[in-house]
């Protein structure tokens, strides 16, 4: 493999329709096709159909409680595969077998050999989208692999995602609020139906709280499917605190199911949310085949204290002190708030900011405005085609009663200006866009 083969064959695969990066999108039975999925998945010799699995869906936390879910398989003994999006920095971190991204030239292989079914699918007039053919190739890679369980979190909604093809082991559905309105509807009835989508028939659901609305949605799924439901802070319940500081933050956490007991568990990960995703991930682990017999408190305390998954309330010790936040609507902006509150109590804050311009961009700028009155806002774009304006973002910020707001032009002015306020003590955030996010990582 050579590098230019390579990028020529990424060049390729990103030559499909890629609605990540589009800013308004059809979500529909023809945009969104399964259909169509599983014609490709079918000329590539079914590779879903070899798969044990995890299915997690929902608005927030699905990233985090699938990157738990893996860690627990993988120190149970199960090679496990991890298929998440988007990325970070690398378009590899989507595709993993235990820790280790997908090799190049094994990315490489994988879009030579299903060009020929790709141009055949848009020769027929019916052309694959990037998320279809990339998902695709993830699970031919993990079939081909020989991995025990692949733990699969939904790309957009659930319904209709390309992901859905799968039957699994257990579906998850972690918290659901309003996001991407334009595709999945602006109610939590409409948005709970499309994440509830996921519901096989006879499978195991287990789900985190949920508003009220949401959570019948969710019940007359799986009553219609005949799928048992475990819900989080009924059937599984959970106690944590703030772990004490220093390099390594993160939160004690005890979960108990009608199962087991899991005491004192460290999880490296911050905020009382993560407490639930890793509660949903225990009890996803509990109904999963190839897990009984396997599963123990000492397998899931070693599991726990060992995950990674950067972007989401990540601690960099700095200097100067970051917590990078991919936090892209007002429900997670809120679970960043509460986060920081509990784990940095009375730290001075500054605040980088960026977003996609069909976010929620007012109900997350509420969140600072209404809940840390004062803290400085840098507002940037990102290089992603769907960045909202910084100046449009400043004024949005400002008619919600923010102050102290600043505008740059790309996210290294504004690092540089963060810095200039945060010194020589404060807390820089970045939050607003999991893109922001990588992009500062990218230049670590």
């Amino acid at each position: 493999m050579s590098k230019e083969s390579y990028e020529a064959a990424l060049d390729y695969l990103f030559s499909a329709t890629d609605y990540e990066k589009m800013r308004r999108v059809r979500y529909n039975a023809d945009t969104f096709s399964l259909d169509r999925m599983r014609r490709l998945l079918e000329r590539l010799g079914s590779p879903e159909r070899r798969l044990r699995s995890v299915h997690v869906a929902g608005t927030k936390g699905k990233g985090s409680t699938s990157a738990l879910a893996h860690a627990i398989a993988a120190a149970c003994g199960l090679k496990t595969g991890l298929y998440t999006s988007p990325h970070l920095i690398d378009i590899r971190e989507r595709i993993r077998v235990g820790r280790d991204e997908i090799a190049p030239e094994d990315l490489e292989r994988l879009i030579h050999a299903a060009r020929p079914h790709v141009e055949r699918l848009r020769e027929e007039g019916d052309p694959a989208t990037f998320f279809e053919i990339f998902t695709a190739l993830a699970f031919a890679h993990f079939a081909a692999s020989g991995v025990d369980l692949a733990v699969v979190e939904v790309g957009l909604g659930g319904r209709l995602d390309a992901t859905n093809v799968l039957t699994p082991d257990v579906s998850v559905l972690t918290a659901i609020s309003i996001d991407h309105v334009e595709q999945l509807g602006g109610t939590l009835w409409a948005i709970a139906g499309e994440k509830a989508g996921i519901v096989k028939p006879g499978v195991p659901v287990v789900s985190q709280p949920q508003p009220p609305e949401a959570l019948e949605v969710i019940v007359r799924a799986c009553r219609a499917a005949g799928s048992p439901l475990m819900l989080v802070g009924r059937d599984v319940t959970y106690a944590w605190s703030p772990a004490p500081g220093g390099g390594r933050r993160g939160i004690r956490v005890s979960v108990r199911t009608p199962l087991a007991a899991y005491e004192d568990l460290f999880v490296p990960l911050m905020g009382e949310h993560q407490a639930l995703n890793a509660a949903a991930a225990i009890a996803a682990a509990e109904c999963v085949g190839p897990m009984r017999g396997r599963l123990t408190p000492e397998a899931v305390r070693r599991a726990l204290a060992g995950v990674q998954w950067p972007g989401r309330m990540e601690y960099l010790a700095g200097p100067p002190e970051m917590v990078l936040d991919g936090a892209h609507n007002r429900a997670s902006m809120e679970r960043l708030a509460e986060g920081l509150a509990q784990h940095f109590p009375g730290r001075r804050i500054v605040i980088v900011f960026a977003s996609a311009a069909d976010k929620d961009v007012d109900g997350m700028l509420a969140v600072p405005a209404e809940r840390m009155p004062g803290t400085p806002v840098v507002f940037t774009r990102t290089d992603n085609p769907r960045a909202a304006d910084p100046a449009d973002l400043a004024s949005r910020f400002a008619s919600l009663g923010g102050q102290a707001a600043e505008m740059t032009a790309d996210v290294p002015a504004a690092l540089r200006r963060a810095a200039e306020l945060a010194a020589p003590d404060a807390l820089i955030v970045a939050c607003g866009s999991l893109y922001l996010v990588g992009e500062i990582k990218g230049r670590m």
